[in-house]
């Protein structure tokens, strides 16, 4: 056999040896995600437009709405059971969203007190601070200024952020998203 032919032989069985480690090493990367999910730890919502983080699992809490059209449960978080509840504003458009104690947006003040959803609430649009995009809407006690700073908003107990459910994305389905190049696959 020729020297050539060994040093390309050699080559081939590198190449298929070094797929292989890739491979597994993308599906322990999937494992390990999926493990970490089961395992209890906070689960990420992401902005569906742009992919930035938006909410965590452990931020989601129920404030309920007589005024909701309905409401069901979802395991849009992980394995966290969250309540989804249906609203439809004056034009006529409907809404699902889930609340959240705090999520990471940018709120237009002033806050509006008509129309709302939640009564004792004013609310204002919430959009993706990186994109833009209207992800929902944040909620304060009405007796507040229609003006107030993001941090006297994060501190107080009575503030809430409804998320349009179809504006997000779970971070672990994200993840499953992700495309191996055709030279890994076999």
């Amino acid at each position: 056999m020729f020297v050539g032919q060994k040093v390309m032989r050699l080559s081939q069985l590198l190449f298929r040896k070094m797929h292989v480690v890739v491979s597994i090493c993308v599906w322990l990367s999937w494992l390990f995600s999926s493990c970490r999910a089961c395992a209890g730890e906070d689960d990420l919502l992401l902005c569906r437009s742009c992919g930035h983080e938006v909410a965590s699992s452990s931020d989601a809490r129920y404030v309920a709405s007589r005024l909701a059209l309905s409401h069901r449960n979802n395991t849009m978080i992980g394995d966290k059971r969250a309540t989804v509840q249906l609203f439809e504003n004056p034009n006529g458009f409907q809404f699902e969203v889930v609340t959240f104690r705090r999520a990471d947006v940018f709120k237009h003040w002033p806050a509006d007190k008509r129309f709302t959803w939640y009564p004792g609430y004013s609310w204002t649009i919430a959009t993706c601070p990186r994109c833009s995009a209207h992800l929902g809407w944040a909620f304060q006690p009405s007796e507040w200024p229609d003006v107030v700073t993001d941090a006297i908003f994060e501190d107080s107990e009575q503030t809430f952020v409804a998320l349009v459910i179809d504006k997000l994305l779970q971070e672990n389905f994200a993840a499953t998203l992700l495309m191996v190049p055709k030279s890994f696959r076999s």
